[in-house]
């Protein structure tokens, strides 16, 4: 194997390593939106439970008004009842009718209040049915992310691994050095020359001279013989070619 095909070969394993590093950091923020997602609808669940306790405590605010009101009623009456004065007795009635119109008032509040009560739990069950169906498929979605997750670590190792053992076959160390250094900077770092003489990276068309070196860099590397480096004039990318 010659040393540019060694480099090609580990040029495909850092090409996985790459798309895997580049998914695994995509995988939690997908996760991430869906759990935003989900925290859209629980809250809207919240809302609900919030508009129905707020209901609930009007009526028993109307209903403590309105106890309150029977018991000063209550109390008015049994005073008035030991009245002996004409005149204090009609002041009393007075007071009494004023407060029975506030009860009256109060027990229709109290009834619009409770007319609530229904459509406050009807939109409970909405948006409890909601959530419900909702965490379903988030539960679902997010079991199947960290399984992802791990497959991709676990491949991630493994070709982590082979990366290093094709590394070790790349049996030149100039090739080996100026790969490691382009592949920060351009993807990929080996690529064709075409038959119309272009870069296949940068898609620059090439000097004649170029294309005769990376011809004779084939014809010696099928030769067994040591093949030097032709890079690209534009990008620097390494490029290689057929005899």
């Amino acid at each position: 194997m010659t040393v540019v095909e060694s480099l090609i070969e580990l040029q495909e394993v850092d090409g996985r390593i790459r798309e895997l590093e580049v998914e695994l950091k995509d995988l939690p923020r997908r996760k991430a939106l869906e759990m935003a997602r989900l925290s859209g609808v629980s809250a809207d669940l919240q809302a609900a439970k919030a508009g129905q306790e707020y209901a609930n405590q009007r009526v028993k605010g109307y209903e403590a008004d309105a106890q309150a009101l029977k018991d000063k009623i209550q109390q008015l009456k049994t005073t008035q009842a030991g009245l002996k004065s004409n005149k204090e007795y009609q002041q009393y009635s007075i007071q009494i009718d004023l407060v029975s119109h506030d009860l009256e008032a109060t027990e229709n509040n109290q009834l619009a209040a409770m007319d609530d009560l229904p459509s406050a739990e009807k939109r409970i069950n909405e948006a409890q049915a909601k959530f419900d169906a909702e965490k379903g498929g988030v539960d679902a979605f997010c079991a199947e992310i960290d399984e992802r997750i791990a497959s991709v670590k676990a491949e991630l190792e493994e070709c982590k691994k082979d990366r290093a053992e094709k590394a070790r076959s790349v049996n030149d160390p100039k090739f080996m050095l100026y790969y490691e250094r382009l592949r920060m900077k351009r993807w990929p770092v080996v690529v064709p020359l075409t038959h119309d003489g272009v870069c296949d990276g940068c898609h620059l068309v090439q000097p004649p001279s170029v294309g005769q070196l990376v011809s004779a860099n084939a014809k010696n590397g099928a030769e067994g013989k040591p093949q030097s480096i032709v890079a690209c004039t534009m990008c620097g990318r390494i490029l290689y070619g057929d005899i």
